[in-house]
């Protein structure tokens, strides 16, 4: 009795395998694989998107970054140059 369960469960997971195996190859599964793959390339499109428009803000953050270093850098200068003549007159 034992045989014939395990003979009974290899025939029907072969069945079963073959069985999936047309139905992964049948020509709605190859529509689904393409509809999958159409929506995927979509989700990539619109990621580059969102990358591309980080990126762009990133470099005008880094732009506004360094020219408020430049005008605090000048700034400093400039309070350096009164500190300087201020002790000078003194």
């Amino acid at each position: 009795m034992k045989n014939y369960m395990k003979l009974a469960l290899f025939a029907g997971g072969t069945l079963f395998g073959s069985f999936g195996i047309k139905l992964l190859s049948s020509k709605d599964a190859k529509k689904a694989y393409v509809h999958a793959t159409a929506a995927g390339l979509r989700m990539k499109d619109s990621v580059m998107q969102s990358v591309t428009t980080v990126q762009e803000n990133a470099s005008d953050i880094l732009a506004s970054a360094k020219e408020l270093n430049e005008e605090l850098a000048a700034k400093d200068a400039e309070e350096a140059a009164a500190a300087n003549l201020e002790n000078e007159e003194e």
